[in-house]
């Protein structure tokens, strides 16, 4: 791993199996995702005790808006919730939010929030909360390209960082759903990371204690 502590470690986390996890206890599939925004309160508290300095979190892939629309709302009705129930909460604990992807498809109220949430904890100087939404890697790196004049390693290294707001390479890179593929998250900065694909989502259910013990203990 590239850092030698959890300070100046920048995590990374696929959030997905939501769905899975619910409709295998008979629940809907916004039962799944509302059980995995509670997990994150508690993901974003404990790596902010931890001290790590950036933690990203792939909330919605562009790919996302091919499922079902009520489902794509009710994933927006989420963030937009989490955004203002925990401002404040993320501004006590110092931590700045910042949300890279594309805004221009995002429904006016989400994007309200979020840039209400960017203002009220960009004077944050503790960890770096960034939330991928509506979030490409393909689509980012391609941008990147579209703003330079000549190329070199260098050179793209350091447009494809300002795409996605300055965070750097990543460390560490979880996946909740037990698959074990990137899908399209950040594909520049994980290339050097340390890989995890964890079946934790639904941290609410008695069945899937392992990863709260596991984080408890640290």
């Amino acid at each position: 791993m590239q850092s030698e502590s959890f300070s100046g470690l920048h995590a990374a986390i696929i959030m997905d199996g939501n769905g899975r996890w619910a409709t295998q206890r008979g629940l809907s599939r916004f039962a799944g995702h509302r059980a995995g925004a509670a997990a994150v309160e508690r993901v974003v508290e404990r790596a902010s005790n931890l001290g790590i300095a950036s933690l990203t979190l792939y909330a919605f892939s562009s790919d996302n808006w091919n499922r079902p629309m009520p489902e794509v709302q009710g994933i927006f009705w989420l963030l937009r919730a989490y955004l203002r129930m925990q401002m404040e909460s993320l501004r006590r604990r110092g931590v700045r939010l910042q949300v890279i992807g594309r805004r221009d498809r995002l429904p006016a109220l989400v994007l309200r929030e979020i840039e209400l949430a960017e203002a009220r904890t960009a004077e944050c100087n503790g960890m770096c909360l960034r939330v991928a939404v509506d979030y490409s890697s393909r689509y980012a790196i391609a941008q990147s390209f579209g703003r330079l004049s000549s190329v070199s390693h260098r050179l793209v290294e350091e447009q494809i960082h300002a795409v996605n707001l300055q965070a750097g390479a990543i460390d560490l890179l979880i996946r909740t759903g037990g698959e074990k593929r990137l899908s399209d998250f950040l594909l520049w900065e994980a290339a050097y990371a340390e890989l995890v694909s964890w079946i934790a989502c639904g941290l609410t259910s008695t069945s899937r204690p392992s990863m709260r013990r596991s984080a408890n203990s640290q």
